[in-house]
C-alpha cells in the first residue's frame, strides 16, 4: 500500500479537496435534517424546535437583524431602541449576530426568521465538517473520501448535534477549529502571512467566546505537530502568536465593546464547576445520549475506533502514536479537571452547561482518526486494539443512567460496519461499499442522536413556533406604533426573552449577556421582574412607568391597548428638584421619579374605591386576586433567580375587598393604591415643561425644548456607559440619561459603545503592522531570491510532487 506526499508547504488536489468537502457537508445536513424528521421536530413536524436560548436570544435577534437589513428596526448598529428602553447593540452584534453566515436570514421572509435561523444552523455544521475535511489531508495525506467521512463525523458531532444545534453562535467555533489549526500549518510552514490573521480575525468577530477555546486548542495541535518533527522551534511559536494577536487585534472594533459590554452588565449566577461522573463521561462518546451537564463528545463509532486504533497502528511512528494518543486523553482529562475547566472558559464557570469547549476533543479525537489512515489502512491488529477501546468505553459507561435502549445496538451495528469498512479498504476491494459503510453507520447513529436529543431537550423549556398567533401581535403592534412621539411595548404574557426584538415596539424586555447593570437595577426598584437572575429583564405593566417611558400602547392579553396620558421621551424636572435615591419601595421609587404622590399605601391592605390594586411581591410564586372573586394572577417569584414584577390586581370596586394571595400565604409583600387622578394631574404638570419635538437616531437623541427651559432634561432610557450630552458624559437622574440645561432651546445626546474608539485604533495598529510585517517578509524572500539566482543564471527548478492520495 503506497502512501504518496503532498508537495512541501502542504498544496494537494483542490478538486479532489472540494469532491470532498461536499461530501462531507452533504453528509452532515443529511444526518441533521434526517434526524428531525424522524423525531417529527421543527421545521419536518408538529415538535417545538425553539427551546432555552434559541427562542429566548437567536431567533429574536437574527428577526432585529433582519429589520436593521432592511431598513425597519428602531435604531442602528450602535444604539437598540427597541429593548430594555434602549441599549447597546454592538455588544449583542458581537456575541450574537457576528457569523458570517447570519445576514443570510435577510434573504428569508421576515415571517419565516425560524426557518432562516434552522437552515443557518444546519449550513454552519455542514461548513464545518466541509473545513475539517479539507485540513485533515494539509497535516498527513491520506484519501480523501476518508477524510470527508471524519469530516462529517465532526461536524455531526454531539456537541454540535445535541449542544449547539439550540446555541447557533457556537458553531462558528466548530468551523474556527478546524480553519485554526489549518493557520497552524501555515505558520509552521512558513506559508499565508497575510491570510493566516485574516482567519483569525473572521473567527474571533464570528464568535469570541468559542474561537478563544478554538484557538487554544489549535495552539495544543500545533505544539503537538512541532514535537512530532523533533527539535522544537521557537521560531514556529513566535511566529504563530504573532498571527493570533495580530488576528485579535484586527477584531478589535468588535471585541472591545464586547469585553467592556460584559464588565459593565448585570452580574450573572456565580456556579462552582462539579466535574462529570466518569460512566456519564464515557456515555456521552456512544450514540443516542443525552444530558445538559456532561460532555457531548460523539464522534460516531468508526472514529473512535480509528482513533482507539492509533496505539496499535504500526505503520505510523512510535513517537507520533504516542504524542496524539497522549495529546487526546490529556485533553479529555482537563474538561474534568477545575483549573483547566476555567482555562477552557475564560476563567469563568459558565452558567449553563459547563462543556463548552467539548467540540476542540471531538476535532483532537478526528484527527487523531486521520493519523491513523494518513499511514495506511489498519490492520488485524490496529483493528482489535481500536475495537477493544470501543468496548472498554461501553462497558465502563454501562451504569450511566445516560444511556439508552438504542445506545448500544446502535454501537454494536457501527463497530461492526466501521470494522468491515475498514477490513475492504485495507484489502484494496470494494472501496464504494467500505465508504458505505462508513458513511451509512455514521449517518444514522448521528440521526438516530439528533432525534433522541430533540425529544429529550424538551425537558429544559421550550416556546411555541411562530404561526398565525405570532402574526397578529406583530401586525397589532405595527399598527399602534408612534416611534418616537410614543412607545408601543410587546407586553404579556410574553413568548420569549427579547420579545421587542421578535414582535415589534420599544419595550422594557430584555435578554443578553449584555444586559446593563443600571438598567436592571433602576427596572427592578420600579418594581419590574426577572428571570435569569437578572439578565432576562421581562416587561412592566404599570400606568406610572409607562407614562415616565411614553409607553402609549401595549399588548395586553389578546389585544393591544392605549394606555393612560404618557410624556414624551424627553422631560424636564425643575431647579432644585432632588436626584432620585431609590429605596426597597418600588411604589416610593416610582413617585421620586415621577415627582409626585400618586399611591396610597394601606397598612390593612384595603385600597379606596376606584384606584388601582397593585401587589409588590417579588418572591411569590403562585396566584393573587382582589377579594375572593377576583381573577387570579400568576406571579413567577423565587428570588433571585426569578422576580416577579409588581402587579396590577384590578380596580377596588367594593370597599374593603382584601387581595387574597395562595390561599392566604403572603411570603412577604406590599399593597400599593394608585389614584388614577393623581396620576393624569402629574403627568399634565410634566407636560407643560417636557420637549415639544423628540428626534430619535440610530445612535442619539435630539429634542427642542420650550424657550427658558432650565433645569434636569431627562432622556427615558437608561443611563448606560456611553451617553454623551452636549459633548460630555451624561448625567444619570434615577437611573435615566440626563444632562443640566440654563435657557438651551434644544439639547443632543449621542451614544457610543464604550470600547468602540479604542477597538477601531486597536484594529488599525493591527492592519499597520500586519501589512508592514506581510510587505517585509516578501522583499526579504525576494532578495533571498536574488541572492540564490545572480544575474544572468538560471537555476533549475525542483519538480513537484505528486499531490496523490492513500490507496
Amino acid at each position: 500500500m503506497p502512501v504518496q506526499t503532498t508537495p512541501a508547504g502542504g498544496r494537494s488536489d483542490r478538486p479532489s479537496d472540494a469532491r470532498a468537502a461536499g461530501l462531507a457537508a452533504f453528509l452532515t445536513a443529511l444526518a441533521v435534517c434526517a434526524g428531525d424528521a424522524v423525531a417529527r421536530a421543527f421545521p419536518f413536524g408538529p415538535r417545538r424546535r425553539g427551546v432555552n436560548d434559541l427562542a429566548n436570544q437567536f431567533v429574536p435577534y437574527h428577526a432585529h437583524l433582519w429589520d436593521l437589513l432592511h431598513g425597519r428596526a428602531d435604531g442602528g448598529l450602535l444604539l437598540n431602541w427597541q429593548s430594555g428602553w434602549g441599549t447597546s447593540f454592538l455588544p449583542d452584534l458581537g456575541t450574537y449576530l457576528g457569523s458570517p453566515f447570519a445576514p443570510l436570514v435577510a434573504l428569508f421572509p421576515r415571517a419565516d426568521i425560524e426557518y432562516a435561523v434552522y437552515g443557518v444552523t444546519v449550513l454552519k455544521m455542514a461548513v464545518a465538517a466541509a473545513a475539517m475535511t479539507v485540513t485533515l489531508p494539509r497535516l498527513r495525506p491520506g484519501p480523501r473520501w476518508a477524510a470527508a467521512v471524519l469530516g462529517a463525523s465532526y461536524g455531526l458531532c454531539g456537541w454540535a448535534v445535541v449542544e449547539a444545534t439550540y446555541n447557533p453562535m457556537w458553531l462558528d467555533g466548530l468551523i474556527a477549529f478546524p480553519l485554526l489549526c489549518l493557520v497552524g500549518e501555515w505558520v509552521r510552514q512558513g506559508r499565508r502571512p497575510l491570510l493566516g490573521p485574516l482567519v483569525v480575525a473572521v473567527c474571533w468577530v464570528a464568535n469570541f467566546y468559542t474561537a478563544y477555546m478554538a484557538t487554544l486548542g489549535a495552539a495544543l495541535v500545533l505544539l503537538v505537530r512541532l514535537l512530532e518533527a523533533g527539535p522544537f522551534r521557537l521560531r514556529v511559536l513566535v511566529r504563530a502568536a504573532t498571527t493570533v494577536l495580530l488576528g485579535i487585534g484586527l477584531a478589535a472594533p468588535v471585541l472591545v465593546p464586547v469585553f467592556l459590554g460584559s464588565t459593565h452588565a448585570y452580574p450573572g449566577l456565580a456556579k462552582e464547576f462539579r466535574p462529570a461522573d466518569g460512566t456519564d463521561f464515557l456515555a456521552r462518546l456512544l450514540p443516542v445520549t443525552y444530558s445538559f451537564s456532561t460532555p457531548a463528545a460523539f464522534v460516531g463509532t468508526g472514529t473512535l475506533l480509528l482513533a482507539g486504533a492509533l496505539l496499535f497502528h504500526r505503520a505510523a511512528p512510535r513517537r507520533e502514536r504516542w504524542l496524539w494518543a497522549g495529546f487526546a486523553v490529556a485533553l479529555a482529562m482537563s474538561l474534568q479537571w477545575g483549573p483547566t475547566h476555567l482555562t477552557w472558559h475564560v476563567f469563568a464557570t459558565p452558567n449553563g452547561s459547563p462543556y463548552r469547549q467539548t467540540f476542540v476533543l471531538s476535532g483532537v479525537l478526528v484527527i487523531a482518526a486521520w493519523i491513523v489512515l494518513s499511514y495506511g489502512w489498519p490492520g488485524r491488529r490496529a483493528l482489535l486494539g481500536g475495537a477493544a477501546v470501543v468496548v472498554a468505553v461501553g462497558v465502563g459507561a454501562a451504569a450511566s443512567e445516560l444511556v439508552t435502549g438504542w445506545s448500544y445496538p446502535l454501537l454494536t451495528l457501527g463497530l461492526a460496519a466501521a470494522c468491515g469498512g475498514l477490513w475492504l479498504a485495507s484489502r484494496g476491494r470494494r472501496t464504494v461499499v467500505a465508504a458505505v459503510l462508513l458513511a451509512g453507520a455514521l449517518v444514522g447513529q448521528a440521526a438516530a442522536t439528533t432525534a433522541y436529543a430533540d425529544r429529550a431537550r424538551l425537558r429544559l423549556d421550550d416556546y411555541p413556533a411562530w404561526g398565525a398567533e405570532q402574526d397578529r401581535r406583530t401586525a397589532a403592534l405595527a399598527a399602534a406604533d408612534g416611534w418616537p412621539a410614543h412607545r408601543t411595548d410587546s407586553g404579556r404574557p410574553r413568548i420569549t426573552g427579547n420579545e421587542p426584538l421578535l414582535f415589534g415596539g420599544q419595550g422594557a424586555a430584555y435578554y443578553s449577556s449584555h444586559t446593563p447593570s443600571v438598567l436592571t437595577r433602576t427596572l427592578a426598584a420600579l418594581g419590574g421582574g426577572w428571570t435569569s437572575r437578572g439578565r432576562n429583564l421581562q416587561s412592566l405593566d404599570n400606568p406610572v412607568t409607562d407614562a415616565l417611558f411614553g409607553v402609549g400602547a401595549r399588548w395586553r392579553g389578546e389585544t393591544v391597548v392605549r394606555t393612560g396620558p404618557v410624556l414624551p421621551l424627553v422631560t424636564v424636572r425643575p431647579e432644585g428638584a432632588a436626584v432620585p435615591r431609590y429605596g426597597p419601595s418600588p411604589f416610593r421609587n416610582q413617585e421620586m421619579l415621577l415627582g409626585s404622590s400618586v399611591y396610597t399605601l394601606p397598612a390593612d391592605g384595603v385600597c379606596p374605591v376606584g384606584s388601582e390594586v397593585f401587589l409588590w411581591a417579588p418572591d411569590l410564586r403562585g396566584t393573587a386576586r382582589l377579594g375572593a372573586s377576583g381573577a387570579p394572577v400568576r406571579l413567577e417569584g423565587g428570588m433571585p433567580k426569578w422576580r416577579a414584577a409588581l402587579t396590577s390586581l384590578g380596580v377596588q370596586r367594593t370597599a374593603g375587598t382584601r387581595p387574597v394571595l395562595d390561599g392566604g400565604a403572603t411570603r412577604g409583600h406590599s399593597i400599593g393604591c394608585l389614584d388614577p387622578g393623581r396620576l393624569t394631574a402629574a403627568v399634565a404638570r410634566l407636560k407643560t415643561s417636557a420637549a415639544v419635538s423628540v428626534e430619535a437616531t440610530d445612535s442619539g437623541i435630539r429634542a427642542e425644548l420650550p424657550p427658558g427651559t432650565r433645569g434636569t432634561v431627562v432622556v427615558a432610557g437608561p443611563r448606560i456607559a456611553g451617553w454623551t450630552c452636549g459633548g460630555r458624559p451624561a448625567d444619570s437622574y434615577g437611573g435615566l440619561v440626563a444632562l443640566k440645561v440654563s435657557g438651551e432651546t434644544s439639547v443632543s445626546c449621542d451614544f457610543r459603545p464604550p470600547g468602540l474608539r479604542a477597538g477601531l485604533g486597536a484594529g488599525a495598529v493591527a492592519l499597520v503592522l500586519l501589512v508592514a510585517l506581510t510587505a517585509g517578509e516578501r522583499a526579504a524572500r525576494r532578495r533571498g531570491t536574488a541572492d540564490a539566482a545572480p544575474s544572468g543564471s538560471s537555476q533549475p527548478r525542483a519538480p513537484r510532487e505528486s499531490a496523490g492520495t492513500l490507496t
